[in-house]
């Protein structure tokens, strides 16, 4: 596939925004100095709070720079992006998403298998994708765990599933692993701030040279929401 024109790029990475958005952020901005951190650091914490309106991710958030490179790199190389819950992959509006939690097949799979409907779609998404793929986990921690379990060899997971049984057992699992992954410490989490840190990844694997990132059957061009699936 032919790498994507200046103006393709351009067009690519435009950003649906509003008035709304603008203020927000810019209020943010005035309430905390994120200047100091790594541009990919930066820019998905930034999201991240902008996105929960919770200024605790300064300090709970997992990010390493190189990971988050990674991350990126994967997305320009062209990686499929599979997102484990239907909310997840409804705020992913710049890339093609496989989700399989909603599928008939994922709901046998788990009745036959004894599992949960997350670690059957995991499964499931991992037949179609294979490794290499870029994971972004924003609903219960049963789809992460399932997915190191599985040994499904990512490219790089944005872990922040949210719950008070499990979920940082299996972030700490996560970081524990030594996948590339963006995370966080504690029980918080959920599909607005995973689709926050995903997006401020894709935005700028979008602006690379050169990028696969976002092709579609049609490879047309889709805007990135800025809104994170905030008007859910």
């Amino acid at each position: 596939m032919a790498p994507r024109t200046r103006r393709g790029l351009a067009e690519r990475a435009r950003v649906m925004t509003s008035p709304v958005i603008e203020e927000s952020y810019r209020i943010l901005r005035s309430r905390i100095d994120l200047s100091r951190l790594p541009k990919l650091s930066r820019d998905v914490t930034e999201r991240v709070i902008h996105a929960s309106a919770d200024f605790d991710y300064f300090t709970d958030l997992v990010c390493a720079e190189d990971a988050l490179a990674e991350g990126v790199a994967a997305l320009v190389a062209g990686a499929p992006v599979i997102a484990d819950t239907t909310m997840v992959a409804a705020g992913i509006t710049g890339s093609p998403v496989v989700c399989k939690i909603s599928e008939p097949l994922t709901q046998r799979l788990a009745r036959t298998a004894s599992i949960t409907r997350a670690a059957a779609a995991v499964r499931l998404a991992f037949g179609d994708a294979g490794p290499g793929a870029v994971w972004v986990v924003g609903g219960g921690p049963a789809a992460l765990a399932e997915l190191l379990s599985r040994q499904v060899e990512p490219a790089f997971v944005v872990g922040l599933p949210a719950g008070f049984v499990g979920a940082s057992e299996a972030k700490d699992a996560l970081r524990a692993s030594g996948v590339s992954s963006v995370s966080n410490v504690s029980e918080k989490g959920g599909p607005a701030v995973a689709v926050a840190a995903f997006n401020a990844l894709l935005r700028h694997a979008l602006e690379s040279p050169g990028t696969r990132a976002g092709w579609g059957p049609d490879g047309q061009p889709a805007a990135v929401a800025d809104d994170d699936g905030a008007g859910w």
